[in-house]
């Protein structure tokens, strides 16, 4: 293996270190703490390709490596962001069949692992994808999450709402869905990255502007415009 491959390598395990350390502080109950984890999981995902990229380090344990990182930071903590908000609802205390609808959340992560692993072997993924990404996907759960918490009378209480979140995630994930991708694979000029450079600004400007609902607005308006642009 190039010794220069264990750069982006430890990268990698840091994005799992910082997923695996959100599920912890997650199940302490500091969630604010632990979504930024997964946020900087997502920094670090983003830094791993580009670095080896740069370096011309990748190989094919990087490539696995990335995948099972990817599983316990976008797949596992997302899953269980949710599993937890469903859990304290009250309708769970109702009977046992409520009690159990939380554990849906689970299938997230199931889905995020499927994901991964139909990309690894599909060559039509190589510049854009099909399907939404797991670092968008767990983004977006995320912030649903912390919103949620933030807007009891509109998402809060709304058991239904978010257990609905289930099988759209689960189906964003494995669709034939195009998706363009944020990496600027064949460099920075504003001719080939126009959709990417305008996407960037609107999405920095939501977050800037609104926080956590920027960043839940941010990936709707990813996926909304990816179905929009896709036959151009």
């Amino acid at each position: 293996m190039n010794y220069k491959s264990h750069i982006p390598n430890t990268i990698t395990i840091l994005n799992l270190l910082s997923g695996s350390l959100a599920i912890i502080l997650l199940f302490k109950g500091f969630i604010q703490t632990a979504a930024l984890l997964v946020v900087l999981a997502t920094v670090l995902d983003f830094l791993d390709g580009f670095i080896a990229k740069m370096l011309n380090a990748k190989s094919i344990i990087g490539k696995e490596l990335d995948s099972l990182a990817d599983v316990i930071s976008f797949g596992l903590a997302p899953a269980l962001f949710l599993f937890i908000l469903m859990e304290k609802h009250p309708i769970t205390e109702t009977n046992d069949f409520t009690a159990l609808l939380p554990y849906l959340a689970l299938l997230i992560a199931a889905f995020s692992a499927l994901r991964l692993a139909k990309f690894n072997i599909d060559t039509r993924q190589s510049v854009s994808f099909l399907g939404l990404p797991t670092p968008a996907n767990a983004l977006l759960i995320i912030s649903f999450t912390i919103v949620a918490g933030k807007m009891p009378q509109f998402l809060g209480n709304n058991f239904y709402l978010q257990l609905a979140i289930i099988p759209l995630s689960c189906y964003l994930l494995v669709s034939e869905i195009p998706i363009f991708a944020i990496k600027f694979s064949k460099g920075f000029s504003l001719s080939l990255n126009k959709i990417r450079y305008i996407y960037i600004s609107i999405g920095m400007a939501l977050v800037l502007f609104l926080g956590w609902l920027g960043v839940m607005l941010a990936v709707v308006i990813y996926i909304l415009m990816s179905i929009i642009l896709r036959d151009r």
